[in-house]
């Protein structure tokens, strides 16, 4: 510490360790939150692979065609229960595909099965990886599962679904449908993280 002036105000000049020991903590704080951000990013950036995005869409632009002037038919009913069929096993099918890049630069799709990844063309010459993460696992059951479950968590929070596949309990419905998709999404967003998968399958981003 400096000695006082004049004016009676004491000046405080820091040693040069204490310098170097503040600069080198506060780099070390930040090398810290970047990697913690970076890693929750890209954490985050593979729930993309794993949320039923491209279903779901195709179910909404389907269901006003589907659901017509609002009069649940005989037909209107049966053509919904087909739509979710349909959506439901898109979700659960879609996390059981993957994909590779070949030689030739372009990218190859898949089936994961127990001895590894089978093509949707068998004629294609290009030579399969063998690696062991082509090999479908129980992982591949528990992201299948939750994403038909945020997908029908979803698709039952429409009331044109609802208002024609239970007639009648629209005020049960109502007060299910306000916590229940919250619910789902908490938790297969929790499971998601906890099981991380690295598939890239159809509908993903390519690997």
């Amino acid at each position: 510490m400096e000695p006082s002036d004049d004016s009676g105000i004491r000046v405080y000049t820091p040693s040069p360790s204490q310098s170097t020991a503040h600069g080198g903590a506060r780099k070390k704080l930040q090398k810290t939150i970047s990697k913690s951000v970076q890693k929750t990013l890209s954490k985050t950036s593979l729930l993309v692979n794993f949320l039923p995005t491209g279903t779901l869409l195709t179910f909404e632009m389907v269901l006003p065609s589907v659901y017509g002037t609002g009069q649940c038919s005989v037909v209107a009913t049966l053509m919904i229960n087909l739509l979710l069929a349909i959506c439901t096993f898109s979700c659960f099918f879609f996390h059981f595909t993957d994909s590779f890049h070949g030689p030739d630069g372009k990218v190859y799709y898949g089936f994961v099965t127990p001895s590894g990844l089978k093509m949707f063309k068998p004629s294609l010459t290009v030579e399969v990886p063998k690696d062991e993460r082509y090999k479908v696992g129980i992982t591949d059951f528990v992201h299948a599962l939750m994403s038909t479950m945020v997908f029908m968590s979803i698709a039952f929070s429409d009331h044109r679904v609802t208002g024609c596949l239970f007639p009648g309990h629209a005020k049960e419905m109502d007060e299910v449908m306000q916590s229940f998709p919250l619910m789902v999404g908490v938790v297969c967003s929790g499971l998601f993280l906890m099981f991380p998968n690295t598939r890239y399958g159809i509908g993903c981003l390519s690997a």
